[in-house]
C-alpha cells in the first residue's frame, strides 16, 4: 500500500496493533470495523498536509476516535509520534480528515498507525476502533 511521491519514494500507510486487537487484516464481508485510507499528501510550503478518508462500518456512531500515529522520515527514522483526532465518525458514513505536519512531504516515508488511543461511543463493541481496522493508501503523484 503506497502513495508514490514526486521523489519516487513511496509513502506507506501501515498498522501495528496490539495482539488483543487482532491485527490489521482485510475486512471480512459482514464484519464491522473502521477503514482508513491515506488519500493524499499535499505540500504546503515546508509542511505536508495528509488527507485521510475514514469510514465507520459499525452500526453505532463513534463519538471520538483518536489514533496513535508515527511518521517516519526518508531515512526510516521516527520523525514524529503523535495522536491524530479523527473526531466523531457517524455509522456507515464517509468522513475526510486532514492533518498538517511540519515536515516536507518528500521527507515522510511512512505513516504508521499503532492503534486507537481513544474510542468512544454508545453501543460499540470492545476494541471497535482497532479490531478489523483496514488501512489502505492511494497511489498519487504530487504536483510541484
Amino acid at each position: 500500500m503506497t502513495l508514490g511521491l514526486k521523489t519516487g519514494k513511496p509513502l506507506l500507510l501501515a498498522a501495528v496493533l496490539a495482539a488483543a486487537a487482532g491485527g490489521a487484516a482485510a475486512q471480512e464481508p459482514g464484519k464491522a470495523g473502521v477503514t482508513i485510507e491515506l488519500s493524499d499528501a499535499e505540500p504546503v510550503g515546508e509542511a505536508c498536509k495528509l488527507s485521510f478518508v475514514v469510514q465507520n462500518g459499525h452500526k453505532a456512531d463513534i463519538g471520538k476516535a483518536v489514533y496513535e500515529t508515527v511518521l517516519f522520515d526518508d531515512q526510516g527514522q521516527v520523525a514524529r509520534l503523535t495522536l491524530l483526532d479523527f473526531q466523531d465518525l457517524p455509522a456507515g458514513r464517509l468522513r475526510v480528515r486532514q492533518f498538517q505536519f511540519p515536515h516536507t512531504c518528500h521527507g515522510i516515508s511512512r505513516v504508521l498507525i499503532n492503534g486507537a488511543d481513544t474510542c468512544t461511543g454508545d453501543g460499540l463493541p470492545d476494541g471497535a476502533c482497532s479490531r478489523g481496522l483496514v488501512l489502505s493508501s492511494r497511489v498519487m503523484e504530487l504536483a510541484g
